[in-house]
């Protein structure tokens, strides 16, 4: 279970950043162990982030949880991926919801199991009106999948006359994204030293800061959250623009 989560240290607030949590199957191998005792150590170190999240003053950490594409990996895995996702559901959210972290859950729900929505459905219900950290997991998300979904949204109240064709904007269309409401991440980390980002939040992540780390998911400490966000600081970010 989780201690209460630490108040936020004195610092500059960093708004949102995601994590693509890579590199369970490979630390596992590293010790001769399953894939599932890899899954299960990454979930070790969701538990970490989240509390190195808040002690950092973070608004929003968006994890990269479960993939569209990930559907594609052996039955035996998904199913044992989707058993630690019902542990968690079920042994976390009380104690998130006791550090006011409040749940956010993005991604195509229609293939997750009916108990598995329903889990979700009651964290977030539960959290709602938490005020602290915003926890988002993408599960079951791609990120074109998502694309292709708001278009059909946008094509849908132009057919009824809701929306001009003139009113499509950025903006309008950012409204049919599943992260409605949610800021664009301020940084995106991915683990494990891979350097690409698989179909995670492409839209979003414009203007997003990249950083990539070579330390393997389960090992990932709030010592390498606190350096990822230094790193951070030091970049300027310009948006497109020119400095004066």
């Amino acid at each position: 279970m989780m201690r209460p989560l630490p108040s936020p240290i004195s610092s500059p607030p960093l708004l949102h950043v995601a994590v693509i949590m890579d590199g369970n199957g490979r630390w596992a191998q590293a010790r001769n162990l399953s894939r599932t005792a890899g899954h299960r150590h990454g979930v070790d170190a969701v538990r970490r982030t989240v509390r190195a999240a808040a002690a950092l003053g973070i608004d929003y950490l968006t994890l990269y949880s479960f993939s569209s594409e990930n559907w594609k990996r052996p039955a035996s895995e998904i199913d044992d991926l989707m058993g630690l996702l019902r542990l968690y559901l079920r042994a976390e959210i009380a104690e998130l919801h006791k550090n006011d972290v409040r749940l956010r859950v993005i991604g195509n729900r229609e293939r997750l199991a009916p108990d598995i929505v329903a889990l979700i459905d009651h964290a977030e219900e539960q959290t709602a009106s938490n005020s602290g950290l915003t926890l988002v997991l993408a599960l079951s998300y791609g990120s074109r999948e998502e694309i292709v979904q708001a278009v059909r949204g946008v094509a849908d109240r132009v057919a009824k006359g809701e929306l001009s064709e003139d009113e499509i904007d950025e903006n309008v269309f950012a409204g049919h994204l599943s992260t409605v409401g949610i800021p664009d991440p301020d940084l995106i980390i991915r683990t494990s030293g891979e350097k690409r980002l698989s179909n995670f939040l492409l839209w979003q992540s414009a203007y997003t800061e990249l950083l990539f780390v070579d330390t393997l998911w389960p090992d990932f400490s709030a010592e390498d959250l606190e350096l990822a966000v230094a790193e951070f600081r030091r970049r300027d970010r310009r948006f497109g623009a020119t400095l004066g």
